[in-house]
This record gives structure tokens, C-alpha cells and sequence, in this order.
């Protein structure tokens, strides 16, 4: 008997007072913004760029570390619409980022695809929505705050 896939989607949105493309720039740049030391929060450690670097083709590796609890994970990127959606996909997981062009800011979209099996799938559909909605205002203030500044460098 196959065990019952549990599927959890968690979506985030926040309007960043940046520029879109600035914004996407440190989304889809793996090598200086979209790590810990960029924007990334505290919970995300141990990350590499196996391949490429920036936007699609760029493949990661990072441990992620919420309740307690460490996970691992290796992701590829790909940009369906480049400038405006970014993917991160691998190990039962997915987020999208959607970057939507606002006056002189931006609408700024995470929207994450859980997928596990038996009981850590009941776990996940129980505790990855309080665990990572928090992290991800975090990272989205992170990000603003990055934008802000890297717009400010770049005048």
C-alpha cells in the first residue's frame, strides 16, 4: 500500500518600497544577495552554489533549520519569465518568487510547494505553515532592506 502524499502550499506577499528589477536582481543573484549574508535570515546555513550562480541553471545547496530541526536541501533554478518569476525546485520542495512591477516598488510573492509521505506528511501539514510563514516575513523584510540598499549603491 502506497503511503498518502500530504501536499502543504504556504504563500507570502509584502510591497517592497525598491525598484522590480533591483528586486529581482537580488533575488536571482545566488553568489552576493540571495544567501546568508545577503538577505537570507539566520535559519538558512551551510549554503553553496554548485552551478552557475545567477537566475536559471543555478543549482544550491543550503541546510534550512526551523523548530529544531535541520533539514538539507538541493534545489535548481529556472526563470519561467525572467525579470519577474524565479523558481527554486528539489527534494519535495518548491518556491516560486514573483516580482510585480508597482509605481516605483514592487509586489514581492513567495509561494512554497511542501510535498512528503505518511506521517512526516501530517507533521508537515501541521507545522510548516506556523514555522515558515514567520521566516518568510523575515526574509521579505530582509529583502527589502537589501533592495533598499543595493538601489541606493547602484545611484
Amino acid at each position: 500500500m502506497l503511503a498518502h502524499m500530504a501536499e502543504v502550499l504556504i504563500s507570502a506577499e509584502r510591497r517592497i518600497e525598491a525598484p522590480a528589477d533591483v528586486v529581482y536582481h537580488c533575488l536571482a543573484d545566488y553568489r552576493e544577495h540571495h544567501r546568508p549574508g545577503g538577505f537570507l535570515p539566520p535559519a538558512f546555513s551551510d549554503f553553496e552554489v554548485e552551478q552557475g550562480g545567477v537566475g536559471a541553471g543555478t543549482v544550491i545547496r543550503f541546510t534550512t533549520t526551523l523548530g529544531g530541526r535541520a533539514r538539507r536541501a538541493r534545489q535548481m533554478v529556472s526563470e519561467p519569465w525572467p525579470g519577474r518569476v524565479l523558481v527554486e525546485a528539489g527534494d519535495g520542495a518548491s518556491t516560486t518568487f514573483t516580482v510585480e512591477p508597482d509605481g516605483g516598488a514592487c509586489r514581492v510573492r513567495f509561494d512554497t510547494r511542501l510535498e512528503a509521505r505518511g506521517l512526516e506528511g501530517v507533521v508537515l501539514r501541521l507545522v510548516a505553515p506556523r514555522l515558515l510563514r514567520p521566516l518568510y516575513a523575515d526574509e521579505l523584510e530582509r529583502l527589502e532592506r537589501h533592495a533598499q540598499a543595493h538601489a541606493l549603491a547602484d545611484a
